[in-house]
């Protein structure tokens, strides 16, 4: 799946396909995954920023983002996260000459995986309809600060298509209705 490998900014990727919003669903101090807490160097029961949020394109449901950012060390990206709001992380990290990607890690969750029902509940898809969806986790650094962000796709994203392809689209289907 070439949404899952690409590298680069994911809000750009979807805002090429239509009208771009995020949601926040939550975004508050909890424990992290025991091996979020591992992958970000953080103490067994330390609290982290948690912040969730579903990415939409044209009003659908796209991806549901889990980021987790360690409380220390403080520093710049405490006070960026609290700023967001319904404005994407991605873009900041993006824009951001100072932020690094680290390796990304894929995976298919199913209902086993602590984000599996968080992701299709925020997706909205219906019980028992995808038994399993595709994710990715990007480990990004800034300086001393590290966050996770994990993306998990809506099987609804590999429909998307760009304002060239739907250009396209159109173009070849004018002639096959003038011949109605």
């Amino acid at each position: 799946m070439h949404w899952l490998r690409d590298r680069g900014s994911l809000t750009a990727r979807i805002q090429a396909r239509g009208r771009f919003s995020v949601r926040v669903l939550r975004q508050r101090l909890c424990l992290p995954t025991s091996d979020e807490a591992q992958l970000l160097g953080m103490k067994a029961k330390a609290f982290a920023w948690v912040r969730e949020v579903v990415l939409l394109c044209a009003d659908q449901r796209v991806v549901f983002a889990h980021t987790v950012l360690p409380r220390r060390p403080r520093g710049p990206l405490q006070v960026w996260l609290s700023r967001l709001g319904e404005r994407s992380l991605g873009a900041l990290l993006f824009a951001h000459a100072g932020f690094r990607r680290g390796q990304m890690n894929f995976k298919r969750l199913d209902d086993r995986h602590p984000l599996f029902s968080p992701a299709s509940n925020a997706l909205r898809l219906p019980d028992g309809t995808v038994n399993t969806l595709w994710a990715r986790r990007s480990h990004f650094r800034f300086g001393v600060q590290s966050v996770l962000v994990t993306e998990v796709f809506s099987p609804l994203v590999l429909k998307l298509r760009t304002a060239d392809q739907q250009s396209s689209d159109r173009k070849i289907a004018a002639p096959s209705e003038a011949m109605l």
